[in-house]
């Protein structure tokens, strides 16, 4: 019977000393894919496809084997000399063959040949493997392939394969061996993969993989989105996964300006659009080593090469210039463009919040005041912009663009819209929502939130809601300011007392709030609120309220983190802030919902406005059954 010469039985010290290194859960097959296409030792086709349920060759088996060593950068594209009489040094795994063979983790059969179209069986595969974590002939002792597939199962590679010991190896095999052999520890009580990439620190003291930081490292880029930006790439857009800002999209979908990121191991591709246009106020530390820039009041770190060139006083860029920069995607700067040729993409849309002077410094180094407003964008990002107009007032809505080398600001002229967000929240109305879409709610005149589609399922707006609009290209609602739609902005809690004075000329108020378990006197003159004890809503600043309310209430038979029942069988969204207390002797505790929705308490919820309106559920009053 030809059989590969590694061979023997696993000593009994040996048995005693290989412990799994990790109790965890089988990754699935997407995880364990992405672990290995970020490593290029198993990669899909054209179109990402794996084959998982086709046989590994020898010869496919021996240049994965390659790729999750450190030799993985150093097997030329030919062999120099042919490793076996079956792999002249033209058969296409010859240098993966040689290199392996050098290293000592293959051998040929008896009659020295390789055999490299030969279906790998498990016990062959794993005599590849072991060799890689340190282990040598001299590790075993007796009759082959017993003291291999002991220390197989005791080092925990076993997790996820399906194959025995002498039948062939599937793709998925082979996918679960190779990624259980990152979280293995060596003989020397490493973490293979963390000795593979010895920088990177990938494996934790617990045997667990960070695949986000994995993923990272095998992202090359960035490149920005225009001219011949493809000819970078190395694939074709048509054949290639590609996300944008995070969600699944075509490529059509990326956009002039992007900042784009790939790898050609996974195939796929991901664009980030995110821009920042303002007047670039300083490089720091300075413009001879730059690690950051500030613009509109912000401080955004340098990411690339590019960027930091362009800032420096080698490049074109110097501050006071209006810019805009294009966001990588850990909120860097990827590059800067002047503001000037961006057109309407480089536009800031937000309310403005404060108006005040600033100081700021020229390319001179020298500080000057300007100036300015402060707003909060739809994005959610709070910027301040230089401007010349003193006649800004707080609550404004403003349009911020770039135009030749200085920064315009514009008031928005208010737009009507009304209709109903689906239950999806991907349409208003008869307008389709941009996947990028940006909604703001905005209260009085100096309070703004970001808000989420999904924050407004089945939300009916009325045309007062809304206070501006804009569509895209493609006539979908890219960007939506509110008028306290939400409620979201203002505070729950509950009343621990109230009393009032309402006589005659005299009105008085002296109450104590309860928010997240701060007490919180105020005392209010030439005013009531015409409240009592219990759950209630704070309007405005909880120091000096615009107005306090009561909640309306219901009687709950169940509650989750999102949604709670009526013991009417209504269902009520609940506030992902919802204030939990519970009532003991007339006095407030405040609590958690997994503490009291054990059954052991009767609940009580308390809403804003209806659900269609924007309310939730805010707080909830759990007494002991």
């Amino acid at each position: 019977m030809k059989k590969p010469l590694l061979a023997g039985l696993v000593s009994a010290a040996l048995v005693a000393g290989l412990m799994p290194a990790s109790l965890a859960a089988v990754p699935s097959e997407e995880e364990a894919g992405q672990v290995l296409s970020a490593l290029d030792i198993l990669v899909g086709d054209e179109n990402g496809d794996l084959h998982l349920d086709r046989y590994v060759t020898r010869a496919e088996f021996t240049k994965m084997v390659i790729a999750a060593s450190p030799y993985r950068d150093s097997a030329g594209e030919a062999a120099s000399v042919s490793p076996y009489p079956d792999v002249p040094r033209t058969h296409w795994a010859a240098p993966y063959v040689q290199a392996a063979a050098s290293a000592g983790y293959v051998s040929g059969y008896l009659d020295g040949t390789f055999h490299p179209s030969a279906n790998i069986t498990l016990a062959e595969g794993v005599t590849m493997v072991l060799p890689l974590l340190g282990y040598t002939t001299e590790d075993f002792t007796g009759a082959y392939p017993a003291g291999q597939m002991a220390a197989y199962h005791n080092l925990g590679l076993d997790e996820g394969v399906t194959a025995t010991q002498n039948s062939p190896m599937t793709r998925e095999d082979a996918l679960y061996l190779f990624y259980n052999l990152m979280t293995a520890k060596t003989k020397q009580g490493s973490y293979y993969l963390n000795t593979l990439e010895p920088g990177l620190n990938l494996v934790d003291q617990n045997g667990t993989l960070d695949r986000v930081a994995l993923v990272n490292s095998a992202m090359e880029g960035p490149v920005v989105a225009e001219g011949s930006w493809t000819s970078k790439l190395p694939f074709s857009l048509s054949s290639v996964t590609v996300y944008r800002d995070g969600k699944l999209a075509s490529s059509q979908a990326i956009q002039p300006l992007d900042v784009v990121y790939w790898s050609d191991s996974m195939n796929q591709l991901w664009a980030y659009s995110k821009k920042v246009t303002g007047t670039l106020e300083r490089v720091s530390p300075s413009a001879s080593r730059p690690t950051s820039v500030t613009v509109a009041g912000t401080e955004y770190p340098l990411e690339s090469s590019d960027a930091v060139y362009s800032v420096s006083d080698l490049g074109q860029f110097r501050t006071g210039d209006a810019v805009t920069l294009l966001l990588g995607r850990d909120g860097g700067v990827a590059a800067i463009r002047s503001s000037g040729v961006l057109g309407e993409s480089s536009d800031v849309v937000g309310m403005v919040t404060a108006v005040q002077n600033s100081s700021y410094v020229d390319e001179n180094g020298d500080s000057y005041t300007s100036y300015s407003i402060t707003l909060v964008t739809t994005s959610g990002a709070t910027a301040t912009y230089p401007t010349r107009d003193k006649y800004w007032d707080e609550g404004d809505l403003v349009r911020v663009t770039g135009s030749g080398d200085s920064i315009q600001v514009k008031r928005l002229s208010s737009s009507s819209l009304s209709g109903s967000f689906n239950s999806d929240a991907t349409k208003l109305g008869d307008y389709t929502l941009a996947d990028n879409v940006e909604i703001l709610d905005t209260y009085d005149d100096t309070t703004a939130i970001r808000v989420y589609p999904n924050r407004l399922s089945g939300v009916k707006l009325k045309s007062d809601a809304v206070r501006f609009y804009s569509t895209n290209e493609q006539g979908e609602i890219d960007r939506l300011i509110l008028e306290d739609v939400t409620g979201d902005m203002h505070s729950y809690g509950v009343l621990t007392s109230a009393k009032e004075i309402n006589a005659g000329m005299t009105l008085m108020g002296n109450y104590t709030l309860d928010l997240a378990g701060t007490s919180i006197p105020l005392v209010t003159t030439n005013t009531v609120y015409g409240v009592h004890k219990g759950a209630c809503q704070v309007i405005g600043s909880v120091q000096d309220p615009d107005r306090v309310r009561n909640l309306s209430e219901v009687a709950l038979d169940s509650v989750s983190s999102t949604t709670a029942i009526s013991s009417a069988n209504q269902k009520y969204p609940v506030s992902e802030q919802v204030a939990v207390y519970e009532i003991r002797n007339d006095s407030y505790y405040y609590s958690s919902l997994s503490r009291v929705n054990n059954g052991d308490y009767t609940l009580t919820g308390y809403y804003d406005k209806p659900a269609v309106d924007g309310g939730q559920i805010r707080v909830i009053l759990a007494k002991a059954k």
